[in-house]
């Protein structure tokens, strides 16, 4: 008789999720920069300087929101024992989503330094589309690792969870609404774009300091055998 209908799920250690996430980060922070251009006309370089900066704001938003998805990422992690196969697959969308980030960002300063007003509403849209995905992405992350809380090492990572959980379904109407403002103006849609996962890291500290373990906590999580 086979033993595979008793068999345990795959499980692994957490470090090389990690290890491969944050170089998938930091690649897709890097390229960020590719697109900041130095100014090429003699004599023009103060005016070429200032004449580029949509595609300074384009960055500091793609910026904030790599660097926000990481810090969480992070902090995420930190509370994780073992990872599953659908710990990994819904990290791996997280991943797809956040290193394609440079492709929208290098649009939208085409589109301020090339196009017309269409082409930014087109660029908005396209760069709040993929913002919608990585929120969403990160939004499934969490609700998976609060499902299973076999998973968990941290006693206070319930609460965590399900603070992020509340934050991202914030942070996906800021994106909607950022996304529906680019309609009328995308340059006011661009700097929501900015502000909304700005929104995560100010108010991370009050998250962070408000899941503190509990004696409750500690009795709820499965012992680590």
């Amino acid at each position: 008789m086979s033993g595979s209908a008793g068999a345990r799920p795959w499980q692994a250690s957490t470090g090389r999720v990690e290890a491969f996430s944050d170089g998938v980060f930091a690649i897709a922070i890097t390229l960020l920069v590719l697109d900041l251009r130095a100014p090429q006309a003699r004599g023009r370089f103060g005016h070429d300087l200032l004449a580029e900066w949509p595609t300074y704001l384009s960055y500091v938003a793609a910026f904030v929101m790599i660097g926000s998805v990481w810090l969480h990422h992070h902090l995420v992690f930190a509370r994780v024992r073992r990872v599953d196969l659908g710990t990994v697959l819904r990290n791996l969308v997280l991943l797809l989503a956040a290193s394609v980030l440079p492709f929208p960002t290098a649009v939208l300063s085409s589109a301020w330094r090339l196009g017309g007003r269409g082409d930014r509403v087109v660029a908005a849209l396209l760069f709040g589309g993929l913002s919608l995905g990585i929120s969403l992405a990160y939004l499934a992350l969490c609700e998976h690792l609060a499902r299973h809380q076999e998973l968990l090492a941290d006693p206070a990572a319930p609460g965590f969870l399900s603070g992020e959980r509340r934050r991202g379904l914030i942070a996906i109407a800021g994106t909607l609404v950022a996304a529906l403002l680019a309609f009328v103006s995308p340059l006011l849609a661009l700097v929501l774009f900015a502000v909304t996962p700005a929104f995560y890291l100010t108010t991370l500290p009050r998250t962070v300091e408000a899941d503190a373990p509990t004696e409750d906590d500690a009795a709820a999580l499965p012992s680590a055998e």
